[in-house]
């Protein structure tokens, strides 16, 4: 039974571990046939006992189907106590990891949390497999913690060394500004614009910084907001530049999205979407937003009519300062090159996603998918 449920699970997952061996056999065989080599349970079994990462299957019922020698030492679980076929909450009292579980049930994704047992520090990533099983993966994060309180401590010092001086050369510049003849304004307002681009860059590092290190889990400040609202407010934001093009919003007001959010990053998040929008828009266009159910979320769709997207471009729009072919963009504006990839990590924290795609009648268009319910 066990081990016909692991096999099961290790399919529904991906882990199907079915090697072919090409090549020539022995001498003595005189056919050069591929041979599929199935791995057996007990090899499987035998390979996820040594591993150096915890690792628990969960039944449908969510009673403990496998658990690992690894598993049971960071858990604390005493060797001489029998916790397979117990049921996970009478087996150990973890409410970070049951809110997980019962996350993952719901929206059938990857889910993270973290907590501490008898005072380590450990994480867990909860996967989703077939016949509604689940494998638990755990692991200390006392050397992750290591390297996150560096990392801050890296963030601190940029924010102080880079912050301070940026702003003491942005006073310079003003009073440069009033001081230099008119054949030298314009290299003053160079030096003005590039200040202001470097102040931008090291914002937009902090913030992404921040929300790397905030867990999906973390929602004290999420308060109730509709989607609606924050598009009106973002494009507030940048009706100015907009009008300078003559391009419009389009807003379907059909549905209004309400949510529990954090207003405050959600903003930003929908703001730097507009912003792309408005960048690949033709002048006297329009940008056109849509807000729609989908399930158990909210999608929020924003297209331009711009040129559309390579599949370069659509595959590495979000990773930090890429940047696409400039001759699409039809704004001289340049930004951080960290927008895209702010507004992913806002949507991760939140428990959604985004995606990009061209539109079938042309632009871009920006999924942004957040669940009705908050995250855990």
């Amino acid at each position: 039974m066990l081990i016909s449920a692991v096999l099961g699970f290790a399919a529904g997952i991906g882990i199907t571990l079915v090697l072919q061996r090409r090549g020539r056999v022995l001498a003595s065989l005189r056919d050069d046939e591929e041979r599929p080599f199935s791995l057996d349970a007990p090899q499987l079994l035998a390979w996820i006992d040594a591993a150096t990462q915890g690792w628990m299957i969960l039944a449908p019922d969510h009673s403990i189907a496998y658990i690992n020698g690894r598993a049971e030492r960071l858990l604390h679980i005493s060797r001489n106590r029998l916790v397979r076929g117990m049921n996970l909450c009478d087996a150990l009292d973890i409410p970070a990891l049951e809110e997980v579980i019962f996350s993952n049930r719901y929206q059938h994704r990857p889910q993270r949390c973290e907590w501490e047992q008898q005072g380590d520090p450990l994480e867990a990533m909860v996967l989703p497999g077939s016949d509604e099983c689940l494998l638990v993966l755990i692991q200390s994060r006392q050397s992750l913690e290591a390297q996150q309180q560096q990392q801050e401590r890296w963030v601190s010092d940029v924010a102080h060394e880079l912050k301070t001086p940026l702003t003491a050369l942005m006073l310079v510049s003003d009073r440069l500004e009033l001081a230099v003849n008119s054949e030298d304004t314009a290299l003053v307002q160079r030096l003005q614009k590039e200040l202001r681009r470097l102040q931008l860059l090291v914002e937009d590092l902090l913030e992404l910084s921040r929300l790397e290190n905030s867990l999906p889990q973390e929602y004290s400040d999420y308060v109730p907001i509709t989607l609606e609202d924050l598009v009106d407010s973002a494009w507030g934001s940048i009706r100015p530049i907009a009008e300078e093009r003559q391009v419009t919003l389009q807003l379907d007001r059909s549905e209004s999205g309400p949510l529990l959010g954090d207003q405050r990053r959600l903003h930003r998040a929908v703001l730097n979407l507009l912003d792309n929008a408005l960048r690949y828009s033709p002048e006297e266009s329009s940008v056109d937003v849509t807000v729609r159910q989908s399930g158990g979320w909210w999608l929020l769709s924003i297209r331009d009519h711009g040129p559309g997207l390579s599949e370069t471009d659509l595959s590495r729009m979000f990773q930090r300062f890429y940047r696409g072919d400039p001759s699409r963009a039809r704004s001289s504006r340049s930004g951080s090159g960290l927008g895209l990839a702010i507004v992913q990590q806002i949507a991760v924290n939140h428990g959604g996603r985004i995606e990009a795609r061209n539109h079938s009648a042309g632009g871009t268009c920006m999924d942004l998918l957040l669940p009705r319910e908050p995250v855990g």
